[in-house]
């Protein structure tokens, strides 16, 4: 049986159209299923679901109790999916049905990850392309895992990657790379991203922010590397600058200007500071919310 999981938050125009375009890949022989993950959608996201599952019944569905996220509705579709391989591809249409027979075909041959990467756009605009390309270097660069650029959460993974991914119950799940830090045999197929079919996009520029912050903090700890080793270059600098002063004024007599100067340094140094305090901050954070053990998203009702 082939599962396909499909997060959705506030995509009540793309639902049957969606559904009707997933259909046309698959003939009646084939065993699927259709999961649709509703994030705490507050429109009738969830009303055309419903509505939709009661006249086909390989659609299923999952509530959440409130918006939780994309990567953790995700998670809650990979862990209730029954299906020999499962498919996780967005509500907006941008991800092309019609690439589905090419994931599976591939996963027929006998890859267990079959990943997407998006070549070019029909509406994407330069920054996002340019920020985009930017965050998968920094990630490959700093952390112990390669994600391959211009990866999506449009993939086919094999159940035995899906019961893998199901033991990890992190409340800062970054998916894709976890997906290329499991390993197993991978394959990569390109394709180019679709205009939305209606609605707007759900990922402003801030929330693009936090996903990469989440992504590079999950996969590696070199900002606190990077932090130490800068506290320690300040430090001998600030050392060898009193050296300097002292002598100054012990053995030369001289008055030292340039109080301008020595502000602006201390402006700077607590600048640096504060910032690293903050990348401190995000790790502890992340440590005491993990301490705490909740679950990592509430289900309001489900049919599957």
């Amino acid at each position: 049986m082939i599962t396909i999981v499909i997060p959705a938050y506030n995509e009540a125009g793309n639902i049957s159209v969606l559904v009707h375009k997933i259909k046309e890949q698959f003939n009646e022989k084939d065993n699927c299923e259709i999961i649709f993950v509703d994030d705490g959608s507050t429109d009738s996201t969830l009303a055309e679901i419903k509505k939709v599952a009661e006249v086909d019944k390989i659609v299923k569905f999952i509530s959440f109790s409130r918006n939780f996220g994309h990567q953790k509705a995700l998670k809650a579709g990979l862990d209730h999916a029954q299906g020999d391989c499962v498919v996780s591809m967005d509500a907006d249409m941008q991800h092309p049905p019609e690439l589905l027979s090419k994931l599976i075909e591939k996963w027929r041959e006998g890859y267990d990850v079959v990943y997407t990467i998006r070549k070019g756009s029909q509406d994407t605009g330069y920054i996002k392309r340019v920020t985009s390309a930017l965050f998968y270097k920094l990630i490959n660069k700093v952390s112990d895992v390669h994600i391959p650029l211009g990866a999506a959460d449009f993939r086919l993974l094999d159940k035995k990657v899906v019961s893998e991914l199901k033991r990890f119950n992190e409340n800062w799940l970054f998916i894709r790379g976890v997906v290329s830090w499991l390993g197993f045999k991978q394959s990569g197929i390109e394709y180019i991203v679709q205009k939305r079919y209606a609605g707007e996009s759900k990922y402003s520029i801030g929330k693009m922010i936090a996903f990469a912050i989440q992504g590079i903090t999950s996969f590696s700890i070199l900002p606190l590397r990077i932090s130490m080793v800068m506290g320690f270059f300040f430090s001998c600098i600030s050392f060898l600058y009193a050296i300097y002063a002292l002598y100054q004024r012990f053995f030369l007599h001289a008055a030292i200007l340039g109080w301008t100067s020595v502000l602006m340094s201390i402006l700077f140094l607590g600048g640096v500071q504060l910032f690293f305090l903050g990348v401190m901050g995000e790790y502890l954070g992340k440590m005491f919310i993990e301490t705490k053990k909740r679950p990592t998203y509430v289900i309001k009702e489900k049919k599957l």
